[in-house]
């Protein structure tokens, strides 16, 4: 029997259901259950039968499952980080909301909202705060609702997807660390100053590359990446939507996509006219810890459980659990 198989007859055998994010390698995606991005995992993960979740992406993907689903068990081939989430943690929060109630700006006056991409650790600041939780397929709707609170916007981790969302709706923005103390105070939404290192890869000169190239060329991003590459762009949204807009263009139709490799790779496999899907960059924008995860992992972590010698299972503090539940629970009603 091959790995493959061994892995399916594990599954059958723990009741157990593999999902894997959009970014993941094929060979992993190929044996998921259901491939998706944040939002579409945790949804699907939390409301499942199964008992057991396996999860092949990043760590605070399984962490959000937990958080949903504390019940189930929720194991993970490798605990890859994303470097997005790594640049925040609790302690850091903690200074972002002193440094702004020394500019006179009162912890009242501040509405959390975090992208998912952070670790569970930062969802229950934000939900004890009373904040709310983001994926980018969302973001527009969900920062509505945080506008609606007639509060200062404290969005983090990433400065360019908050960024983008305050300059799609009119709001001025600052950054933490960057602007100064005046840009700070009379900003609607501040920004943490985190990103994403693969989303920074596109730039403006890889946009006027392909449009000198090819006349008609439709240009498709991600909203994390850089505000001035994003403005250029013919379309701007999360993964899954790229996805949709770009499997309903003309099959003739040239798209270049600013997003993760793998991804835009499968694109170029299931529409017919490969040749007229490119890769936004001069380099090849893979996330190294998206693609850390291979089948011989998914194999061993499920091997381990089955013997009753668990490891790399998402494990958080009842706390922990009750308050980042809330800001995830506001999100989905939202959504």
């Amino acid at each position: 029997m091959n790995l493959k198989d061994e892995i399916k007859s594990l599954k059958n055998e723990l009741d157990a259901l593999i999902v894997a994010h959009y970014y993941q390698r094929d060979e992993v995606v190929e044996l998921a259950d259901f491939c998706g991005d944040s939002l579409e995992l945790a949804k699907k993960a939390s409301s499942a039968k199964n008992k057991l979740i396996v999860f092949c992406g990043v760590s605070f993907m399984g962490q959000s499952v937990k958080i949903l689903s504390p019940d189930k068990n929720v194991i993970m081939p490798r605990l890859a980080c994303c470097s997005m989430a790594r640049m925040i943690d609790s302690s850091y929060f903690d200074k972002s909301i002193d440094k702004l109630q020394t500019l006179g700006i009162k912890k009242e006056d501040i509405f959390p909202m975090t992208y998912i991409n952070s670790n569970a650790d930062i969802k229950a600041k934000v939900g004890e705060m009373g904040g709310v939780v983001c994926t980018s397929s969302n973001a527009k709707k969900i920062f509505q609702f945080a506008l609606d609170s007639g509060k200062k916007i404290f969005f983090m981790p990433d400065r360019c997807l908050g960024a983008n969302l305050a300059i799609d709706c009119g709001k001025k923005y600052s950054i933490l660390g960057i602007s100064n103390d005046d840009e700070i105070i009379n900003s609607d939404v501040i920004c943490y100053d985190g990103f994403c290192s693969i989303h920074q890869l596109f730039s403006l000169s890889d946009i006027e590359f392909y449009k000198e190239k090819y006349k008609d060329i439709i240009i498709a991003l991600h909203p994390e990446c850089d505000p001035s590459v994003v403005r250029a762009a013919d379309f701007v949204g999360s993964t899954s939507q790229i996805i949709s807009f770009v499997s309903n263009l003309d099959e003739n139709a040239k798209v270049a996509v600013g997003t993760e490799f793998n991804l835009v790779n499968r694109l170029r496999k299931k529409n017919g006219n490969k040749e007229n899907i490119f890769v936004l960059s001069s380099s090849k924008p893979e996330c190294p810890t998206m693609n850390e995860t291979s089948i011989q992992d998914l194999y061993d972590v499920m091997k381990s459980f089955s013997d009753e010698m668990p490891y790399n299972e998402i494990e958080l503090s009842h706390d922990c659990v009750h308050y980042a539940r809330k800001a995830l629970n506001k999100m989905l009603e939202l959504s």
